[in-house]
């Protein structure tokens, strides 16, 4: 079903400011498009050059609302596809007066046209739809296209972590990792059950949570050289 567009939103995303970049771009192919290079400048972005972490799949900006909290010394970048959702999130950090955040609308593929290549110190993926349907299976951010375009992105030894509720993405999600080169360690199959700290529920996590469904984790990395 699609979402309802949401009242004054386009007043609400113009009031988002220096916030929120919304990615534009004349090329409808991504493969193509990636050689038209538009990189953020970081220092004139969050006016530091503190290290950089990245969010795909923000939703409402519950985590990175929370970890740009705990974190003031890290730059966070949260993409979202959703004008609906992702105005919420902005509005989030606005209120709370977060400036080590900055939002990105669009989709991920276009991301390597304007983050410069291996500055993302981590990554977090934290429940992106599975696209269950395996003719779909190009569409999940684990699948290896979207590994590739990472790889550009992310620092060297940089991490990827993952939060899913959806075993058979999880599944797959290692084994593309996996079959790509990451080395995947801290995995856990119920992680509300397990001995980690310091995790920060998401809005998707406590509905699954709630639900009795467990939570699965991990972190992966790459050794470029």
């Amino acid at each position: 079903m699609r979402m309802r567009r949401k009242k004054n939103l386009e007043e609400r995303l113009e009031a988002c400011g220096n916030y929120l970049f919304t990615i534009k771009s004349d090329d409808k192919n991504f493969r193509t498009a990636l050689d038209d290079k538009k990189y953020f400048n970081y220092e004139e972005l969050f006016g530091n050059n503190n290290p950089i972490h990245m969010e795909i799949g923000c939703g409402k900006g519950q985590f990175v609302c929370e970890i740009a909290k705990r974190n003031p010394d890290i730059n966070y970048i949260a993409v979202e596809k959703s004008a609906n959702v992702i105005v919420q999130a902005v509005e989030k950090v606005i209120e709370a007066g977060l400036t080590n955040v900055r939002f990105i609308k669009g989709g991920a593929e276009y991301l390597p046209c304007y983050i410069p290549d291996g500055t993302i110190e981590r990554l977090y993926l934290n429940f992106s739809c599975p696209y269950p349907k395996k003719r779909y299976a190009n569409h999940r951010l684990t699948n290896k296209s979207f590994l590739a375009l990472y790889e550009m992105m992310l620092a060297d030894g940089a991490e990827i972590h993952q939060k899913t509720d959806n075993m058979h993405f999880f599944e797959y999600s290692i084994n593309e990792l996996s079959d790509y080169g990451y080395t995947i360690k801290n995995i856990s199959l119920d992680l509300h059950n397990s001995d980690f700290e310091g995790n920060i529920v998401t809005e998707y996590e406590k509905r699954f949570s709630d639900l009795g469904q467990p939570i699965y984790r991990l972190e992966a990395y790459l050794k470029k050289n």
